[in-house]
């Protein structure tokens, strides 16, 4: 399934169940905690994911391995990428 600014959002809905899905099922025990805190962009259709320090260098691995994405960034070892805070 690829997603797009045209995509509806039952398929980005989706499309991010199986991006999560995959890191729980397959990922988390793989990657925790050698890589605790890293980026991960995974690429639920095929599976194939790629580490970075942040965003832009898991983005550029994995292009240099030839997939074009898109692709689900989580944190690893987090339910998320990045944290919003406001002052109190």
């Amino acid at each position: 399934m690829q997603v797009n600014p045209q995509s509806s959002p039952q398929d980005v809905k989706r499309f991010i169940e199986r991006a999560k899905q995959t890191y729980d099922e397959r990922l988390a025990a793989e990657l925790e905690p050698e890589h605790t805190g890293e980026i991960v962009a995974i690429e639920p259709e095929s599976g194939a994911y790629f580490l970075g320090e942040d965003e832009v260098e898991a983005t550029d691995k994995a292009r240099a391995a030839g997939h074009e994405g898109p692709f689900y960034f989580l944190r690893v070892a987090s339910r998320y990428t990045h944290r919003l805070m406001t002052p109190r």
